[in-house]
């Protein structure tokens, strides 16, 4: 039996262990209902899309790039994916409301750097993720994660790679974070 208690101020998260189970088992379900697999690097450029053919439709419509997902009778908002996407939002914040994490916003950071640093830090690596994401046809759940519960040797390859270099660059960044 385990007596040990966390301490008040940390914040609770699901177990790891159970939150993987479930992701596998929402992996599993969206390939049998859609017969493709996760994925959220779409819904951003859906968004993308959208939001340059509302802005400028004329630099929208002679872009190579932005002509191919733009259509008079389908809109890039409708695609499963930016639902996917919103749902992982409300996820989000249905989980930070039950657990109690909604109170004020968080920063959390090492004590080695401020909580300024620590934001540009996280949005510099964001950005690159999402540009990585464009080269790569995919993020990490749509190439890693599907490829490789579908078998795909591309998919493994990305598993590797990703972790791969995580661990080897993690060492140069872990100040950000430890």
């Amino acid at each position: 039996m385990n007596t040990e208690e966390k301490p008040a101020g940390r914040p609770k998260y699901i177990n790891p262990y159970f939150g993987g189970v479930l992701l596998g088992l929402l992996l599993l379900l969206t390939m049998y209902i859609t017969g493709r697999g996760l994925g959220a690097s779409g819904a951003v450029k859906s968004a993308v899309v959208t939001t340059v053919d509302n802005i400028s439709p004329m630099h929208a419509e002679h872009n190579v790039y932005y002509h191919k997902f733009i259509s008079d009778n389908h809109s890039p908002m409708f695609n499963w994916l930016v639902f996917e996407s919103l749902g992982i939002f409300l996820g989000g914040l249905l989980s930070g409301a039950l657990y109690g994490r909604l109170k004020k916003l968080r920063i959390e950071y090492s004590p080695k750097i401020s909580g300024k640093t620590r934001l540009w830090a996280a949005g510099i690596g964001g950005i690159l993720f999402g540009i990585g994401s464009q080269f790569g046809r995919g993020c990490s759940s749509g190439a890693a994660l599907s490829g490789t519960a579908s078998f795909s040797f591309g998919g493994f390859l990305v598993m590797m790679l990703l972790f791969g270099t995580g661990y080897v660059l993690a060492y140069f960044f872990k100040k950000l974070w430890i």
